[in-house]
């Protein structure tokens, strides 16, 4: 497990260390199959106007994304210690794959 304490000042500076977190194909595709579900489940609560079911969205998202990195990453999440960088790193890597930039 990595632990890595270093303090970054901007998000372009963290970035190279989240991409050096997700080496792993499954863990990448992990986190991008819980963002995909996420935005499925938004989009499901604006139309039901449920709104309890954001109480899932940390579930889904931060479920699919522990898997990847406890089980096939073998490392520790950077969320635990960038909480705000990780979360948007989860978004633009999301994008990245999904407009085929990183696989």
């Amino acid at each position: 497990m990595t632990n890595n304490k270093k303090r970054y000042r901007s998000f372009a500076e963290f970035y190279p260390f989240y991409l050096s977190q997700h080496q792993n194909a499954v863990c990448r595709k992990l986190h991008f199959v819980g963002s995909a579900l996420i935005l499925m489940v938004l989009v499901a609560i604006l139309v039901s106007q449920q709104w309890w079911y954001l109480l899932i969205l940390p579930v889904i998202g931060y479920g699919f994304a522990w898997v990847g990195h406890f089980f096939f990453e073998h490392n520790r999440p950077a969320t635990f210690t960038y909480p705000l960088y990780s979360f948007y790193g989860d978004w633009v890597m999301f994008y990245q794959m999904l407009t085929q930039k990183r696989q």
